[in-house]
């Protein structure tokens, strides 16, 4: 049985992820903050499932819990890093930017690190990250939020770079999702809005293709190609 560990798994794509992992033959491992939610789920999944509640803007103790969570679970084959947060930010508060960057970049790169040096260990595995379209420009409304997007996303590529280099099968995966009916997608202007349960069936299916990146959902591919090309003086006008 492979065995899987999901940071971020008491809502939204980690949520569904946990459910169509289990209904695929997983033994998961659930972290969260919120520890009833965590329970709940492990009460409803067809499967083994280990909790862990854990804080991963407190990223030294979010660690320790990861590899105790890997150590009651008896190893670790495949993890996914959902865990984030955004906020409508145009008066740039700090205290928002701060929780932003907590979580988006210092839990991110803890959780990734700690994830990647146990498959090295080990010597194989599979680690994906949830990044966002957010990830290809910048945004006034949101500048932490799309910022830190993009930072996993990199923080991703160069891990996979360091895998290659190191002729080791550490498959490394961008997941790269537009709006998704989630407490996150809030707000005017939302469109191709996917459900939950869509968005995490096509994010199992790159994971089991062993994609290196992939847009959820398949669409929003037209959306970052037009994000990619498009001038700065048009872009400016958002």
């Amino acid at each position: 049985m492979q065995r899987a560990v999901i940071i971020g798994a008491t809502s939204g794509i980690g949520k569904e992820l946990a459910r169509v992992l289990a209904k695929n033959g997983f033994a998961v491992g659930l972290t969260g903050r919120r520890g009833e939610i965590l329970r709940k789920l492990q009460q409803e999944l067809p499967t083994i499932a280990y909790i862990k509640q854990m804080d991963v803007s407190m990223p030294a103790e979010a660690t320790q819990l990861l590899q105790e969570l890997i150590a009651e679970m008896g190893g670790m084959d495949l993890i996914i890093i959902s865990a984030g947060v955004g906020f409508a930010n145009r008066e740039l508060e700090w205290e928002l930017e701060k929780q932003t960057i907590d979580v988006n970049v210092s839990g991110f790169a803890a959780m990734a690190g700690a994830a990647f040096n146990y498959f090295r260990r080990q010597g194989s595995g599979h680690l994906v990250g949830i990044s966002s379209i957010a990830a290809i420009r910048g945004n006034r409304g949101a500048p932490a939020y799309n910022a830190s997007k993009a930072f996993v996303s990199n923080y991703l590529e160069g891990l996979r770079v360091k895998a290659s280099r190191l002729g080791l099968p550490i498959t490394v995966t961008d997941i790269q999702p537009g709006y998704v009916d989630t407490p996150m997608a809030k707000g005017p202007g939302l469109f191709w809005v996917a459900p939950a349960e869509k968005a995490a069936m096509q994010i199992y299916r790159a994971i089991v293709q062993k994609r290196h990146h992939a847009y959820i959902t398949k669409r929003w591919r037209l959306i970052a190609w037009m994000l990619k090309v498009m001038p700065g003086w048009i872009y400016n006008r958002q």
